[in-house]
């Protein structure tokens, strides 16, 4: 069972566990399944991993698609890694490859089309998806990511608040493929864990000063999510008469507005102010 290879691949190692890098690694083969299967990858396919610790997931990868890219923060799993997703292979499926060592926040992405596909700390979601979205020069495909439960039905979940929500539904279309208990993750974490799969657009909803505006707005109108409208953006020059021409009534609260209503009002403020 992958559990027990996985426990004494470390035990074998002398290797713990850093649960402060959000180091959880995924043990159930069900799991793993899904979230290959999210991701459609196939033998065309780049994929880029991030936090591959010793290879779990990297392994499944590399046995399907053309170019696996690693990005790995923990120098001591850099050297481990390739032994273990060679482990009972006939194949020398390292050929596929590539190691990267650094943080992936800031680590260049590739700039042909690729797939990100990762098990990650829980406390990088956010980030990470502000890094892939909004600071990379080519965007991915898709991602398929195990994530929080509670971060990805929040994203997945129509009326959700947050710009994480806004973020994600700017540049693709979420998906909650399936819930992970915390027993299929070595350790296992507090909370129960979720595979969310983003279908990235060709091009996002809104032009890229559109898209920076909404993210301030939003970031505006949710410190304050129990207040109407009219207390937020209406407050902001030029809010009063965009949510009017959107046919927004400022009773509303933020939680509410469609990505439509978001665009609207953004570009009517950019207008205005022009």
């Amino acid at each position: 069972m992958l559990a027990e290879e996985v426990r004494q691949f470390l035990a074998e190692k002398k290797i713990w566990l850093n649960t402060d890098l959000g180091q959880h690694f995924l043990v159930a083969e069900e799991v793993l399944e899904i979230i290959i299967a999210a991701a459609e990858v196939g033998p065309a396919d780049r994929i880029v991993e991030i936090g591959p610790g010793i290879g779990i997931l990297t392994r499944e990868l590399l046995y399907r698609a053309a170019k696996v890219t690693a990005i790995e923060i923990d120098e001591r799993m850099i050297s481990l890694l390739p032994d273990f997703v060679t482990r009972g292979s006939q194949e020398d499926i390292r050929t596929k490859l590539s190691l990267v060592t650094g943080n992936a926040l800031r680590t260049d992405l590739p700039r042909s089309p690729y797939k990100v596909v990762a098990n990650i700390p829980y406390h990088i979601t956010s980030p990470l998806l502000r890094h892939v979205f909004l600071e990379t020069p080519v965007r991915p495909t898709s991602l398929t990511l195990l994530i929080q439960r509670e971060v990805a039905e929040n994203i997945c979940g129509e009326g959700s608040d947050g710009l994480l929500t806004i973020l994600v539904n700017l540049f693709g279309k979420p998906s909650l493929m399936a819930i992970v208990p915390p027993e299929a993750i070595l350790p296992p974490p507090k909370v129960d864990s979720a595979i969310l799969q983003i279908d990235c657009y060709p091009q996002p909803k809104a032009d890229p000063a559109t898209v920076t505006k909404i993210l301030s707005l939003a970031k505006h109108a949710f410190s304050q999510k129990r207040k109407m409208l009219s207390n937020t953006l209406a407050k902001l020059p030029g809010g009063t008469e965009a949510l009017a021409a959107c046919g927004v009534e400022l009773t509303r609260r933020p939680q509410t507005l469609t990505m439509e209503e978001w665009i609207g009002i953004a570009k009517k403020m950019m207008a205005a102010t022009a």
